[in-house]
C-alpha cells in the first residue's frame, strides 16, 4: 500500500462525527445510517491506515426525530428549526475537530448537514473547494424547491443565493461559499431551477453526460482545474452515496437510474486522496430502512465505508 502525504494532517488525526439525522427529507431510517456503518467496522478500518481517530457524537442529547413533519412552513419548506439545530451542532463539531488539527469524517444522515460541514471547512480556511459528488445538485433555494425537502438545500444556503427567503433559522449560517470554489460529480436528476441556479452562478457542474463521455478521471481533474487549478488549497468532499448506481447501493432514498459504477464512485475518493489536499470528509445518505433484502443492507454500507477507506489513503496496490 503506498502511503499518501496528507498536507493538513501529518500526524493522521481524524474524527467520526455521527450525524443521525433524517429531518432534511421525509423518508426514516437514513439516521440508522452511521450506526450500521460503525457496525460495520468503520473507524477500526481507518485505523488501520494509519489515522488517530476518535468518535464524537454531537446530537445525542437532542431528540430531533421526533419532532419531524411533512408539512411545508411559510417559508416554503419543512422542518427547517430542527434542520438548524442539527446543523449547528455538527459546523460547531466540524469546527472543533479542524481546530485540533483532525479530519473531520462526517457520517449522516442526510445531505441537509452538508450546509454544517462546508460553512466549518471555509471558516477554518476560506480558500477551501468543495467537490459534491451525489445524483442531485442540492442547491434549491426555499423559493424554488418543489419537495421543501431541505436536504436538496445546503448548498444555496452556504453560498446565500436568494437569502432573504431563507428561515431565519438559517440566520446564523454564514454566507463563505463563492461560486468559483464548487464543483459537482456524478449529476443525474436535476431540477429546472437548480439548472438555472448553476447557469446564473457558472458554476462547474459534470453530469454523468460528462463522465460517459470524458471518463471519470479526466471528468475529476476537469473539476479541479475550474475550483483548484494549482492544487493549493484544501479540499471538501461531500460525497451522497446515491451518486453510485441504485445497483450497487440500493439502500438509499432518491434513487436515480444509471450512475456511477461502484469503481468509478471508489476512483472519485482514491484520486482526490491522491491530491494530499483533503481537508473535510462527508458521507451521506446510508438508508438501512430502505433495503429490500439484508444483502441490500451490506451493500450499501459496503460502500459507504469502501469510499471513506478510498479517501482516507487505502490503495489497490
Amino acid at each position: 500500500m503506498t502511503s499518501i502525504e496528507y498536507k493538513y494532517y501529518p500526524s493522521k488525526k481524524a474524527t467520526i462525527i455521527t450525524a443521525p439525522f433524517s429531518g432534511g427529507q421525509p423518508k426514516g431510517g437514513v439516521e440508522l445510517g452511521p450506526e450500521y456503518i460503525l457496525n460495520a467496522g468503520f473507524q477500526k478500518q481507518v485505523d488501520s491506515l494509519g489515522w488517530q481517530t476518535n468518535i464524537v457524537h454531537p446530537l445525542e442529547s437532542l431528540d430531533l426525530e421526533s419532532k419531524k413533519s411533512n408539512i411545508k412552513n411559510e417559508y416554503n419548506v419543512k422542518n427547517s428549526a430542527i434542520v438548524s439545530q442539527c446543523c449547528e451542532q455538527i459546523f460547531q463539531a466540524s469546527k472543533n475537530s479542524l481546530a485540533e488539527n483532525a479530519m473531520p469524517i462526517v457520517i449522516g444522515g442526510d445531505h441537509s448537514i452538508g450546509t454544517a460541514t462546508i460553512a466549518a471547512s471555509l471558516s477554518h480556511n476560506p480558500e477551501t473547494c468543495v467537490i459534491w459528488v451525489d445524483a442531485h445538485a442540492d442547491i434549491n433555494t426555499p423559493k424554488s424547491t418543489i419537495s421543501g425537502n431541505l436536504h436538496g438545500c445546503p448548498v444555496s444556503f452556504v453560498m446565500g443565493i436568494e437569502s432573504e427567503t431563507f428561515p431565519p433559522e438559517f440566520s446564523w449560517v454564514p454566507h463563505l461559499l463563492k461560486s468559483n470554489k464548487i464543483a459537482y460529480i456524478g449529476l443525474r436528476d436535476v431540477d429546472e431551477g437548480e439548472k438555472k441556479i448553476l447557469r446564473e452562478n457558472n458554476i462547474a457542474a459534470f453530469s454523468m453526460y460528462h463522465i460517459d463521455k470524458y471518463g471519470i478521471g479526466k471528468v475529476i481533474d476537469m473539476a479541479l482545474d475550474k475550483i483548484n487549478p494549482n492544487r493549493q488549497f484544501p479540499i471538501h468532499l461531500s460525497y451522497d452515496i446515491d451518486a453510485i448506481d441504485p445497483s450497487y447501493v440500493p439502500a438509499t432514498g432518491t434513487r436515480v437510474q444509471g450512475g456511477l459504477s461502484l469503481r468509478e464512485g471508489l476512483f472519485i475518493a482514491e484520486d482526490i486522496a491522491q491530491t494530499g489536499l483533503l481537508q473535510s470528509l462527508d458521507i451521506v445518505e446510508t438508508n438501512p430502512m430502505l433495503a429490500e433484502t439484508e444483502e441490500h443492507v451490506l451493500d450499501t454500507v459496503g460502500a459507504a465505508c469502501a469510499i471513506g477507506r478510498c479517501a482516507l489513503g487505502e490503495t489497490l496496490l
